[in-house]
């Protein structure tokens, strides 16, 4: 059985653990792709390079075909710019159109509202990861968000949960980090945060055998754990949500 979480707040990566951004993610590609006159991709090989940001994403879509490869020509440099100013225009026009908010996500982050401060922590650059928390209607349930701006806060380094926990007045031992893949873990690792790895997603395939995080299953469950363990006479908010 798994020993109550000793937290004090909690920070959620957001492709793959709060929306099911994929389909998004994979029309702002190969929009950006189709721009350029390159091949674009199918969905389910975009899923499997989400994680890391979009200038990573744009970088495997690249090499995959053999275009700007590790020379780093002045050529090389310009396109990836175009295909990144490309991706983030068509991302902000439609943010959460052939995604969605993966089922149970509202229900948890209102059930933890006013319980526990709420963070969102994500590779995907702070603007677009606020359109798309708006589109899909949980950008107010969340105190902060933090986006990787530069590659130097991508995940998995530990400055944006470490930002996050400053921010928020609680030790980096008491920020929960959930997520769904082996950046969210490691970030967490390096940060001294405990991790939750969500069944859903995209990368929980590919976590590293050395982590050990802690596994849920659902939304459901993770809001139980979360809940179950206020301190006692804080559980107003359990009773409320799991007896009506």
């Amino acid at each position: 059985m798994n020993q109550p979480l000793p937290v004090a707040a909690v920070a959620f990566d957001l492709d793959g653990t709060l929306v099911d951004s994929a389909p998004d993610i994979s029309h702002a590609l190969n929009s950006a792709l189709a721009q350029e006159g390159l091949r674009r991709f199918d969905l389910a090989t975009v899923r499997a390079w989400i994680g890391d940001g979009p200038d990573v994403l744009i970088a495997r879509a690249l090499d995959e075909q053999g275009v700007a490869g590790d020379e780093g020509t002045p050529q090389d440099a310009a396109l990836r710019v175009r295909l990144r100013r490309a991706f983030d225009v068509a991302t902000l026009s439609a943010p959460l159109v052939d995604g969605k908010v993966y089922p149970g996500i509202p229900e948890l982050l209102a059930g933890l509202h006013g319980a526990y401060p709420m963070v969102v922590v994500t590779n995907k650059p702070t603007p677009l990861a606020r359109a798309v928390l708006d589109a899909a209607d949980i950008l107010p349930w969340v105190a902060q968000v933090r986006g990787a701006d530069s590659a130097a806060l991508r995940k998995p380094a530990p400055a944006m949960l470490l930002a996050a926990a400053q921010q928020l007045g609680v030790a980096p031992q008491r920020l929960l980090m959930v997520g769904d893949g082996p950046a969210d873990l490691l970030c967490a690792e390096a940060a001294g945060c405990p991790a939750a790895l969500v069944a859903w997603g995209y990368g929980g395939h590919a976590i590293p055998a050395h982590l050990h995080p802690r596994h849920i299953a659902t939304p459901q469950q993770l809001l139980r754990e979360l809940l179950d363990a206020l301190p006692h006479g804080t559980q107003h908010g359990r009773d409320r949500i799991f007896n009506t």
